[in-house]
C-alpha cells in the first residue's frame, strides 16, 4: 500500500490561526443557514403549526429511513438578495427504504411555498443532480404557485420543471408527489406529470383555476373540496392514487411506493473491506492558510480524506503543482487531481490531460481539488504553449465521460476553475470550504489590471493621469471582487451545491459518490476513439 506520509503540526502557531479563521468562518456560515432553517420566521410558522401542519424540514426527517444522513443542496440559494435564504424550498439527496433519492419541499411558511426566482434555478439544479445521477424524486408539494410579482422571471424558463419530471419518467426514474396543501395552477402540473401522487385528506387542493378564478373566467360558483379537493381527487378525477389520511399517513404511503420500486443500482458496488483515514479530519480546519497565496500541501487533505490514506501518486516527479493520483472513498475507486501550488504550468496541464484519459478507459469517477490561482502567463510560458497546453487539459475536462466531483478548498480563479472542473463543465457535485474564493483572477491582480490600462489610456490622450482616483477606483474595485469572490455570495448564486465543514468532507463524497452510482459509471473506454495520448 502507497499510505501518505502526513506530518502537520496542530500545536503550530500558523495552524491554530488557520483552524480560528476556519471556525469564525463556519460560524457565519451556520447564522446564514439558520435563516434557511427559520422558514418565513416565528410568526408563519406558528401560524403553519396552529394548523396542524408538519415544517418541510420535519416533513424530510419522518420520509427519511431512521437515522439516515440526508445531503442537503444549495441551502444558501439566494443569499444576498431580496428573497429569503434558501428560496422558499429545501432540496437534498436522502435514503428512503434504502433507496437514494431526490427530495424536493416547499417551504410554506415563506409566502406560502411560492416559487420566486431562485426558486426555480434551485429546482432546475436538483433535477440536473436527480437526472446525472439517475435518482428517483419525491417532491413534497405545497405551494400557492408562482410568486406572482416576479411572473416574468418565472413563467417563461418554470415550465422546464415540470419538462423535467415528465423526461424522469421517460428515462426510468420515478417521481412521486406527496401533496401537503396547496398545489394551484401551474403547480397543478406538478403531481399530474409525477408517476405516483399521494394527496392529505381536507389539506390537498389541486386546481388549475380556484374558485374566484373559476367565477371570473366562467361564471360558475365552486368550493375548494369540489373543485380540487383530495377526495374529489382519490374518487372522481383519478389524479391522486393514494387517500391520507393525515402528513404522516401521506409519508407512510410515500416511503412504501418507494420500497416497491424495486430500485437497482447499476454503477459497480463498492469494496467491503476499506479502512477509514490513519489520521485526524479535525486537523482540515487548520490546513489552509488564510492567505490563500500562501501554498499548501494537498495531501495533507487527500491523506485526510482517502480510505486508509492509501493514494498511489501519477506521475510524482513531473508537473509538480498538480498532484495526481488514485484512491477510493468509502470503497469507491476515484482518481484525483488536486492544486499544489496554485499556478498551472505546460507540464501540469499535459499531466492532467494524460490522466483524465486514463480514468476514462478504466471507468474511474474524478475528484477535483481545487488551489489555483490560474494558468502560467509571461512571455516565456506563451511561447512554451501554455495557451495550446491549458487547452489540452480543458478539453480533456470537458469531453470526460466519468463522473466528476469539485471541491474547492482555496483559490479557483481565471481558466484554472475552467481546467479543473469548474461549475460550467457540469460536474456531478461541487462543493465549497468556507475558505474558498473564486473569480476571473485575485481581487489586487483585477485592480491592478484595471489600473494599467487606465493609464495607458490617459497616456494616449496626453493627459495626466489622477493617482488620487486610482487610489480610491482600486480599493472599490478590490473591495467588491473580494466579496463577489467569498463562498456565501458564490452558492447564494447556485455556483455551488453548498458550502460543507471541511471535516465533513469525506462523509459528503461518500454520500455523492453513492448517489452517482445509481447509474451506470463509464467513461470512453478507448478514450474517445484513440488509445491514451502520451503527453
Amino acid at each position: 500500500m502507497s499510505r501518505l506520509n502526513s506530518v502537520v503540526d496542530t500545536t503550530s502557531t500558523e495552524h491554530k490561526a488557520n483552524r480560528a479563521a476556519m471556525l469564525d468562518k463556519l460560524a457565519e456560515i451556520e447564522a446564514e443557514h439558520a435563516k434557511a432553517v427559520a422558514g418565513g420566521g416565528d410568526k408563519y410558522v406558528e401560524r403553519h403549526r396552529k394548523r396542524g401542519k408538519l415544517l418541510v424540514r420535519e416533513r424530510i426527517e419522518l420520509l427519511l429511513d431512521q437515522d439516515s444522513p440526508f445531503l442537503e443542496l444549495s441551502p444558501l440559494a439566494a443569499w444576498g438578495t431580496d428573497y429569503k435564504v434558501g428560496a422558499s424550498v429545501v432540496t437534498g439527496i436522502g435514503v428512503v427504504e434504502g433507496v437514494e433519492c431526490l427530495i424536493s419541499g416547499s417551504d410554506p411558511t415563506v409566502k406560502g411555498g411560492a416559487s420566486n426566482p431562485w426558486t426555480t434555478r434551485k429546482s432546475f439544479r436538483a433535477a440536473d443532480i436527480a437526472a446525472q445521477n439517475r435518482l428517483p424524486t419525491i417532491n413534497l408539494v405545497e405551494s400557492g404557485g408562482a410568486d406572482l410579482p416576479t411572473q416574468k422571471e418565472i413563467f417563461i424558463p418554470g415550465g422546464r420543471i415540470f419538462r423535467d419530471i415528465t423526461r424522469a419518467s421517460a428515462a426510468g426514474c420515478p417521481t412521486v408527489a406527496l401533496v401537503f396543501g396547496n398545489s394551484t395552477a401551474g403547480g397543478a402540473y406538478l403531481p399530474g406529470m409525477s408517476d405516483y401522487v399521494v394527496m392529505v385528506k381536507e389539506r390537498a387542493k389541486v386546481f388549475l383555476g380556484g374558485p374566484p378564478l373559476v367565477k371570473m373566467a366562467t361564471g360558475e360558483e365552486s368550493d375548494d373540496e369540489s373543485l380540487g379537493g383530495a377526495e374529489m381527487h382519490a374518487r372522481t378525477s383519478g389524479l391522486a392514487d393514494y387517500l391520507a389520511v393525515d402528513e404522516e399517513d401521506a409519508i407512510r404511503i410515500g416511503r412504501r411506493i418507494v420500497a416497491r420500486l424495486n430500485w437497482r443500482k447499476q454503477g459497480p458496488v463498492p469494496a467491503s473491506d476499506y479502512g477509514e483515514p490513519l489520521y485526524d479530519a479535525e486537523d482540515l480546519l487548520g490546513i489552509v492558510p488564510t492567505d490563500l497565496k500562501v501554498p499548501f500541501d494537498p495531501r495533507d487533505v487527500i491523506a485526510r480524506v482517502v480510505d486508509g490514506s492509501d493514494f498511489d501518486e501519477f506521475k510524482p516527479l513531473y508537473g509538480t503543482s498538480l498532484v495526481t493520483g488514485w484512491a477510493q472513498v468509502h470503497g469507491y475507486p476515484v482518481g484525483i487531481l488536486a492544486n499544489a501550488r496554485g499556478v498551472l504550468f505546460s507540464e501540469e496541464s499535459q499531466k492532467a490531460a494524460q490522466f483524465i484519459q486514463l480514468a476514462n478507459q478504466i471507468d474511474t469517477p474524478l475528484l477535483f481539488l481545487h488551489n489555483t490561482t490560474g494558468y502560467m502567463v509571461g512571455r516565456e510560458y506563451e511561447q512554451g504553449g501554455i495557451i495550446k497546453h491549458g487547452a489540452m487539459m480543458i478539453n480533456a475536462v470537458s469531453n470526460s465521460k466519468v463522473p466528476h466531483i469539485s471541491v474547492l478548498m482555496g483559490a479557483s480563479y481565471g481558466a484554472g476553475h475552467y481546467g479543473m472542473c469548474g461549475r460550467a463543465y457540469d460536474p456531478r457535485f461541487l462543493f465549497a470550504w468556507p475558505s474558498a474564493k473564486s473569480a476571473v483572477m485575485g481581487p489586487q491582480q483585477l485592480a491592478g489590471v484595471l489600473s494599467i490600462v487606465a493609464r495607458q489610456a490617459a497616456a494616449s490622450r496626453g493627459q495626466e493621469y489622477n493617482e488620487e482616483h486610482d487610489a480610491a477606483m482600486r480599493t472599490m474595485v478590490e473591495n467588491q471582487i473580494e466579496a463577489e469572490s467569498l463562498p456565501m455570495f458564490l452558492s447564494g448564486m447556485l455556483y455551488d451545491d453548498g458550502i460543507i465543514d471541511p471535516r465533513d468532507t469525506r462523509t459528503v463524497l461518500g454520500m455523492s459518490l453513492s448517489a452517482i452510482h445509481n447509474g451506470p459509471v463509464g467513461g470512453v473506454g478507448n478514450a474517445g476513439g484513440f488509445g491514451v495520448f502520451r503527453m
